[in-house]
Parts: C-alpha cells; sequence; structure tokens
C-alpha cells in the first residue's frame, strides 16, 4: 500500500463515522511554548482537549506532520524518524473506550484487511493511581481477539502522559501486528518478541495529574468545583495535605480519546518489510543518494546508515525550513542547523558534497500534496552548506591533532571548536567516539552558556513544564501579543507597503516572545510609541470577543493571521476582535481574556530584540506591575 493510499482510506473510514477532517497544523506551535516542535497530532488540539470548543465538532480525524528530536543519535536504523506523519481521530468528551477501540478494529481488518489472527494487544495493568483497564480488555475479548493475545502492562508500557509534569494523562490500548510472514503466528502474545510491532495506539485521557497544584492555585469550593468535576470532598481534603511535590491522578472534567498510527510505521508493515527506508516515502531520497555517492544502499553497515541518516535529516530539515525557521544557534533554528550539518557529516562518509538541495529534490517529488516552498527550502538548505564546508576543513584538521596526540577533548576545546569551525557538540562527540576520545561536555556547557543562552533540553524538543500553560498569566500575555500585532502595524510602516506579518510566537507565563517580518532594528523612538500605543489600548478596558466564521468571512472583515494554509481546509475558525475590531481581529486557537479590564495596574515594555533571520525581528515583552 502506497501512502497516498492510507492516509485517503483512513480519513475516509473516519469521516464514515461523523469525524470531520482538519488541517494539518504547522510544525512549529502557535500556542505551545513548552515544545519547539508539535511532536504529536494531539498538540495542535491542546486547547480543546481541554476543554474550548472546536468549531469542527466533538469527533475529528486528520494527518499532522510530526518532529521528534529528542532521540536525533538512534536516526541510522531501520525505524527511528525525525520527521513522520502520524493519523489520528479524537474524541473531544465524545464517545469513550468502547467505540474508540471498535472503530480501531473495524479499520485494521474491514479496510485493511488485516487477519485477526495477525492481531494482538496490550491494556493497562492497573496501579494504586488508576484501577485495571478491564473495559477495554472485554471489548477487544468481545471482538474476537483471544485471552491469550491480551495482555495487562504497568504504566510505563501502556499509559499516556502527562507530557510534562502535569497535565491531561490516562490508560491506552495498543495494538500489535505479527510482522513474520514464514511460519504460525504464536497463540500467545508475548509484548518482548520483536516479531510483534505496534501498528496503533489508542489513548484514553481519563485523568489529570497534579491535582494538589490546582488546590494550592484556587480560592475555594467553588473554584475547584469549575477546574475539577466528579471531584468528592474527601478527595479535596485529601488533596489539600498532600505534599507539594508529590503527584496525584483524579478523573478529567472532559475525558478525551486520542489515536495514533504512524504513516511510516504502518506501510512498512503492511509491505512485509523489515527497513521503514524500503518504503515509498524514502525509497526515492534513498535512490537519490545511491546516484549520487555510487554506493548501493545495501552495500555495508557503515553506508547503510549513512544514508539513511542524510535522507532522515534533509526530509526534516525541508519541512522545518517550510514553516518559516532558518538555521541559528538557538532553539528550533538550531536543531535545524544540527540536522544539516549532521547530514553533511554524513555525505562526507559517502564521499559527496554539494548534495543538500539534490537530495531535498526527491522530498518535493514525494510530497507534491503538501505546498512545499521550493525556492526558499534550496536556498537555505545552499546557505547552511556553505557555511558549514568553509569551516569544516579546519576544523576537522584541528580535531585530528587532538586525535595524533591520544588526548581527549576539553570542554574550551570543543566550545572553540563550535564557535570558530561549527562543529556542534553532537558530531564532535560522534567523531571522539569513533576515535576513542571522551569529550568534556560539561565543560563545553559551561563555557557555551557565557557566551549565549542554549540548553540541552531545548535540543531535545522539550521544555520540562509539559503542554501548553492557560494560566491566567499566559492568557493575558496572549491578548498582549495580539495588541502587539497591532501595534506594529500602526507604529511600523515597511517599504514594500506590506503588513507587518507574524511570523512565529512563544508564550509563557512570565514573557510573549513574538517574531515580525521587517528587515530592522526598531528604534528606541518606535519601541517607545509601540509600548505607549499598546497601553493605552489596555487602559480602555474594552471588549474581546471571540467569533466562529469561515476563512472567506475572516477575510471579508479583515481579520489577521499566521499559516493561512493551516486554516484553509477548516470549516469554521476563531477570530478574536478587541473593541468591535478598531484595535485588532486575528485568527487564533489560543486562549484570551474576555476583557482588557484584566490589564488594569500593568503595563506593558517590549525587553528585548533581536534579528532570527533575513527579514525576521524578534522582540520578547512582559507585562509588569505599575
Amino acid at each position: 500500500m502506497k501512502r497516498e493510499e492510507l492516509i485517503k482510506k483512513y480519513i475516509k473510514f473516519f469521516e464514515s463515522k461523523d469525524h470531520a477532517k482538519i488541517t494539518n497544523a504547522s510544525l512549529i506551535p502557535e500556542n505551545d511554548p513548552t515544545v519547539l516542535f508539535t511532536t504529536a497530532g494531539m498538540h495542535p488540539l491542546v486547547p480543546f482537549l481541554s476543554g474550548q470548543r472546536h468549531s469542527a465538532g466533538k469527533r475529528l480525524v486528520g494527518l499532522q506532520r510530526c518532529i521528534r528530536t529528542g532521540d536525533i543519535e538512534e536516526v541510522g536504523d531501520t525505524t527511528h524518524h525525525t520527521f513522520f506523519e502520524m493519523l489520528g481521530n479524537w474524541s473531544l468528551g465524545d464517545y469513550e473506550k468502547e467505540d474508540a477501540i471498535k472503530y480501531s478494529f473495524e479499520f485494521l481488518t474491514k479496510v485493511l484487511k488485516i487477519p485477526v489472527e495477525r492481531l494482538a494487544v496490550s491494556v493497562f495493568l492497573g496501579d494504586e493511581n488508576a484501577p485495571k483497564d478491564t473495559t477495554s480488555a472485554k471489548v477487544w475479548e468481545d471482538l474476537g481477539i483471544s485471552k491469550k493475545r491480551i495482555v495487562f502492562l504497568d504504566k510505563k508500557e501502556n499509559w499516556w502522559g502527562p507530557a510534562g509534569e502535569t497535565g491531561p494523562c490516562g490508560p491506552d490500548t495498543e495494538m500489535f501486528y505479527w510482522k513474520k510472514q514464514e511460519g504460525e503466528v504464536p497463540e500467545e502474545f508475548d509484548s518482548e518478541n520483536e516479531n510483534w510491532v505496534e501498528i496503533w495506539n489508542d489513548v484514553f485521557m481519563e485523568y489529570v495529574c497534579d491535582f494538589h497544584s490546582y488546590v494550592r492555585e484556587v480560592k475555594g469550593p467553588k473554584d475547584i468545583e469549575e477546574k475539577v468535576s466528579t471531584i468528592k470532598s474527601e478527595q479535596v481534603e485529601k488533596s489539600k495535605k498532600r505534599k507539594v511535590d508529590e503527584p496525584e491522578y483524579i478523573l478529567a472534567k472532559q475525558k478525551n480519546v486520542d489515536t495514533g498510527m504512524g504513516v511510516e510505521r504502518t506501510i512498512a508493515i503492511l509491505e512485509g518489510l523489515e527497513d521503514n527506508y524500503l518504503a515509498d516515502m524514502w525509497k526515492p531520497i534513498i535512490e537519490k543518494i545511491e546516484m549520487l555517492s555510487e554506493h548501493a544502499y545495501d552495500e555495508d553497515e557503515t553506508v547503510t546508515k549513512a544514508m539513511r541518516i542524510v535522507a532522515d535529516h534533509i526530509k526534516a530539515a525541508v519541512f522545518i525550513i517550510n514553516d518559516c525557521v532558518v538555521p541559528g544557534n538557538t532553539e528550533q533554528g538550531y536543531v535545524l542547523r544540527r540536522l544539516i550539518r549532521r547530514a553533511i557529516r554524513f555525505g562526507r562518509v559517502l564521499g559527496i558534497e554539494d548534495f543538500t538541495t539534490k537530495i531535498a529534490d526527491a522530498v518535493y517529488m514525494i510530497y507534491k500534496d503538501y505546498k512545499l516552498d521550493v525556492k526558499k527550502i534550496s536556498l537555505e538548505l545552499q546557505k547552511e552548506e556553505d557555511k558549514f564546508l568553509k569551516t569544516l576543513e579546519q576544523g576537522l584538521r584541528m580535531f585530528d591533532k587532538h586525535v595524533s596526540r591520544g588526548k581527549n577533548i576539553s570542554g574550551k576545546d570543543a566550545f572553540l571548536l563550535f564557535q570558530s569551525y561549527g562543529f556542534p557538540i553532537e558530531i564532535l562527540e560522534e567523531l571522539a567516539l569513533e576515535k576513542g576520545l571522551n569529550v568534556d561536555v560539561r565543560g563545553y556547557e559551561e563555557a557555551f552558556s557565557k557566551h549565549q543562552e542554549l540548553s540541552r533540553t531545548s535540543s531535545a524538543g522539550k521544555f520540562k513544564s509539559g503542554l501548553a500553560d492557560n494560566s491566567e498569566e499566559t492568557t493575558k500575555l496572549h491578548t498582549a501579543a495580539h495588541l502587539l500585532s497591532a501595534a506594529l502595524n500602526k507604529i511600523l510602516k515597511r517599504e514594500d507597503g506590506e503588513l507587518i506579518e507574524q511570523r512565529g510566537s512563544n508564550i509563557t507565563a512570565e514573557r510573549l516572545r513574538f517574531d515580525f517580518s521587517f528587515d530592522r532594528k526598531l528604534t528606541e523612538n518606535e519601541v517607545f510609541e509601540i509600548e505607549t500605543l499598546i497601553n493605552s489600548w489596555m487602559k480602555t478596558g474594552k471588549d474581546v470577543i471571540r467569533k466562529e466564521m469561515s476563512l472567506a468571512e475572516a477575510k471579508k472583515i479583515g481579520a489577521e493571521g499566521i499559516f493561512e494554509d493551516k486554516y484553509s481546509k477548516v470549516d469554521k475558525l476563531s477570530v478574536y476582535i478587541i473593541d468591535n475590531g478598531k484595535i485588532s481581529k486575528e485568527i487564533c486557537s489560543g486562549p484570551h481574556v474576555e476583557s482588557l479590564k484584566v490589564f488594569a495596574g500593568l503595563t506593558f515594555k517590549i525587553t528585548k530584540q533581536k534579528s532570527v533571520g533575513s527579514g525576521v525581528r524578534r522582540v520578547r515583552g512582559e507585562l509588569l506591575k505599575g
């Protein structure tokens, strides 16, 4: 089965079950500062999983492109990918376990025509936080899955979330396929047997983790009832007595279903492939690398691994650049730079140079259904490859000096290699490991932190705090970002006459970060005028109204918004209107205040500005008391 066929079948099946198709969101989270990239289909749906009404309804289906960077070093085997596509169906407080499982079973056995004899499932064993999931096991058994093919596993295996320290979570049930074609399928399911491959996962978000933190935030029983339902008074009293750092799991007010089926893995399973990179969404890229390098993919282990890494990293880079990220030394830009330079490093193993744009051509061919900005992507790839190659040879010579002396690499020297020759620490570690040397990573990080702000946690693509924060402070800053966008267009005038466009944002409880299209540094006077205008608006106390409308209607009233293609196939979307549109009209799915009155006693201040790429500026802003 081909990629396009699987996607079409999945969407069509769930549309027949009254699910509304939702559009593919950007890889750069619009309203979630806790992750660098969209890592799952549920990330763009966080506000709706938390109770906000979705304009498309309570049943959703879609395909989401994702980036996961926590295990970049694992890329090179048969299954790990930095970029991947995830099919998913969601219930926002509608159907629960029984229907979710029945839909999964029907799609696998009736649509994909997988024999039930090749399927097995795992369900949650239960612990002190949540009971054994006998409900799911009973549904599977009624559908024809043998008891010997149903296993109960602990929280490590069959529990999802929370993504950070707090948030929605719950038990899941995973579906497995026996991939070995020859011989009989075992009567019993052994989750440790590598021939049983996970093909799908249904997550039941029935709980919220860390209830005692809610108790600390609220004022009384009424507020508690508004935050969490079905909590008995004795549970509340018990929570008040718990230690601050002791997690608790409570029943969620809105129980959701979140499912995930990876396109790459499913295609490999259905095609009987032991290697994902032989599937149709990889094969043209591998063939292009074979042609450029004059090596065969299966020539030897070193060549095969290098080809997988080059293919994976260039594909991921193409999609990251397409979503308005350019190579840099912080956050998403750092991850992108690391991917491109690691691809170049393994391209050298294959004996190829000046190749990134050529391999990107194969990516464009595979993903014709996406609106990829070929010109922009190719330009950024070529610029980064040229920049890296200019300094790579010098860096390698310096590295070879250490090798010849048999000396480990100090933190100071590691930082010098990065600063002067563009060696990311991860690549240096790989090179050193190959030569039997160690790198003083801690010393490198200390040197690096003195030079600029970057953490290894950021490069892993996830912050500690979990999913998107909808606290009062964060909500205020979301609305302040709309005021900032409006003020920029009032005060600044682009030479080409175009509007100042938002290119991204990142909002926490402490500050907002806002990227916009502008080609120079703001003057002190411009900063003062922008701040003054925003603060004058906040003092008006005007209402902030949320309206649902089509994209065409939003355009008609002059609403602004980023990533327009994100909304192009959505029937209804949210538009936030401030002061009847006199101040701002903007498409957004984030949390917002209901009135500017909440800003009483607060002042907006721009604390920093910088360039983050050609024609793109970044400002940071805070709400200060007084």
